[in-house]
């Protein structure tokens, strides 16, 4: 029998080991900006276009490379950075494993200008499918500038299962976020199609925070600070009335480098318990600083992930930590020791009532009677003390008295309703009967059995199709507010809204101002309640940023089911009985009753030989 096992060609394996690396445009401005990093840049400007489909440039003054280093920096586990297995326990640099440029030229074209300081001309190459077409010398500044256009022009398919220009765009921001928060001290600068999204000069930390997500940032940040054998942690916490329902500014950066961890995540949760809602998130900022020799970063190809030597004693470092700040800074409730007990009530008077002053008047003293009797024969009037009667006797004798004073001559209208309005008619009680079983389905009956609905989901199909009636023919009520709300949001959040503006009036929202972080909203639909509306608008932006639809059907198809999601009732909802059978009847004068907007069925039916089979 013939042997099966071959070698792949070096394009194959290439095109495979890339797809590891690049995912998506944002993986390549990650590798592209770290690589910058560590070329010791404090000027970095990336470029995109379409999103990174067309063009991703990143132009850097870090140190250079020479002619041989710009050519076997496309070669895979060509590095600078380690030289031993040892070395990877001693990371201070962003990448390592010599794989990023090598992935990035398998596919796509890649245009590469270098120069370092001490010579005279630089080093340009040009490279398509990972084959090197072309390499001269050219004139330029110190610095590097590395263009990759056409992503994936040699992988259709991959190329296909890219998102719309916004999603990517989106993902692209969130990675230069991570990145640019990471090193304050470098000025950064990001252009898309032409237009300036991002110019931010070196700074502080909180200064790059708030450049980032608004000047009204700045008032919502809680210093966190701490230092131990195990880990050095500083960084900011967002005041618990910030909480958002979606994980959306929640940054762990572990020696300058973005990770997630669930784990830690709940450390900060569990610090904010009490303090926030459920299902509410905080937000946070917060740099460890650990032994290399005690975290392992190769255990994930985007490196994100991180295995640290002492878990436990990091969860409980950063919870103590948290905690400590918001009790320091007054945003939550602490026992306070240097509280001036004379300033308390003294226990025996907490219950006693204060007393009435009592207030004596002369009424016979005239300043003017000296001057009117000559001011000879003026004696002071007497003055006779006496206590002011209760409140009670102002009232005395009213019942008593007759004449004008008399109320009886009054004729007042009748308290009792001798007539009625509407003819008495007995109105037929439906003879179908519902009840709710479990705080989830509505079991109600029909004349061939039962139906169980699930009331989540029967609401959702409700709500879905009113608000893509609201949407489409433009006439939603909506309930103006008395004191308009002004709510807080991201710089991108924002943007994202004035796109939504139309939709979201058409549903019954009025915006009344939109500033760079924040909005006003002066009406809301009439079945959102105003405690709602903060947490409706974050979920609906959270859905959107996942994937915002090209065609104008499509953002109001997802709108619909966004709101459709969040406004439904839930399981373990109490539901009375004329909710109940208002459900039931809205649900089954639907278009499409069977299914909610998510295409999952909203009610059984059983029938009477349905429930005999099972005695059977």
């Amino acid at each position: 029998m013939a042997d099966v096992i071959k070698l792949l060609p070096d394009h194959v394996a290439n095109q495979i080991a890339a797809g590891e690396v690049v995912q998506r445009p944002a993986s390549v401005v990650k590798e592209l900006l770290e690589n910058a990093i560590d070329a010791s840049a404090t000027e970095i400007k990336l470029i995109v276009k379409d999103a990174g489909k067309t063009l991703i440039q990143v132009i850097d003054n870090g140190v250079g490379m020479s002619a041989t280093d710009a050519r076997l920096s496309f070669e895979r586990h060509a590095t600078s950075k380690i030289a031993s297995a040892e070395d990877l326990f001693q990371l201070q640099t962003k990448g390592f494993r010599g794989e990023a440029l090598a992935s990035i030229a398998a596919i796509a074209h890649v245009d590469m200008n270098t120069k370092r300081l001490d010579e005279e001309v630089g080093t340009c190459i040009h490279i398509e499918g990972g084959k090197v077409v072309s390499q001269e010398v050219n004139v330029m500044p110190k610095g590097t500038s590395i263009a990759v256009k056409n992503l994936f022009f040699n992988i259709p398919a991959r190329r296909n299962f890219l998102k719309s220009n916004n999603v990517e765009l989106r993902h692209i921001i969130d990675e230069f976020h991570r990145v640019a928060l990471t090193h304050p001290d470098i000025h950064f600068e990001l252009y898309n199609n032409g237009g300036e999204i991002f110019n931010l000069p070196g700074t502080n930390i909180r200064q790059r925070i708030v450049h980032i997500f608004g000047n009204k940032t700045n008032e919502k940040l809680v210093p966190v600070e701490e230092d131990t054998e195990v880990v050095k942690l500083s960084g900011f916490v967002f005041k618990p009335e910030f909480a958002k329902k979606t994980r959306g500014e929640q940054f762990f950066f572990v020696n300058n480098r973005f990770i997630k961890s669930s784990y830690l995540n709940h450390a900060i949760s569990s610090a904010f318990e009490g303090l926030v809602k459920d299902q509410v998130h905080p937000s946070y900022f917060l740099y460890l600083v650990i032994d290399p020799s005690s975290i392992d970063i190769n255990i994930h190809p985007t490196k994100t992930e991180i295995k640290f030597d002492d878990e436990h004693a990091i969860y409980a470092i950063m919870r103590s930590a948290v905690k400590h700040s918001l009790g320091q800074f007054n945003v939550a409730p602490i026992l306070d020791f240097e509280r001036d007990p004379n300033l308390d009530t003294p226990y025996d008077f907490e219950g006693k009532k204060a007393d009435m002053p009592t207030i004596e008047v002369d009424a016979n003293f005239n300043p003017f009677e000296e001057e009117f009797n000559g001011g000879s024969n003026h004696k002071p009037s007497s003055f006779k003390k006496e206590k002011s009667s209760d409140w009670e006797s102002l009232y005395v004798g009213l019942d008593e008295g007759s004449g004008q004073d008399d109320f009886s001559s009054i004729e007042l209208e009748s308290e009792v309703v001798t007539g009625s309005l509407f003819d008495e008619t007995n109105e037929e009680e439906s003879s179908a009967v519902t009840f709710q079983l479990q705080r989830k389905y509505i079991v109600t009956s029909i004349k061939s059995g039962m139906v169980v609905i699930d009331q989540s989901k029967a609401h959702q199909r409700v709500l879905y199709e009113q608000f893509l009636k609201d949407i489409t023919v433009k006439e939603a009520v909506s309930q103006q507010l008395l004191f308009p709300l002004n709510l807080k949001f991201s710089k991108s959040e924002i943007g994202l809204l004035k796109e939504l503006k139309e939709s979201l009036e058409n549903t019954g929202f009025m915006f009344s101002n939109f500033e760079e972080d924040s909005v006003e909203v002066g009406g809301i639909p009439m079945n959102v309640s105003e405690s709602e509306v903060g947490g409706v608008l974050d979920q609906l932006l959270a859905d959107f940023k996942e994937e915002v639809p090209e065609n104008g059907f499509s953002q109001t198809d997802l709108l619909a089911k966004t709101l459709s999601k969040t406004l439904a009732v839930r399981t373990g909802d109490v539901l009375n009985k004329a909710s109940q059978e208002a459900l039931v009847h809205n649900l089954f004068a639907c278009k499409e009753p069977n299914l909610s907007p998510f295409n999952r069925p909203t009610f059984v039916t059983m029938t009477a030989n349905d429930l005999d089979k099972k005695f059977m």
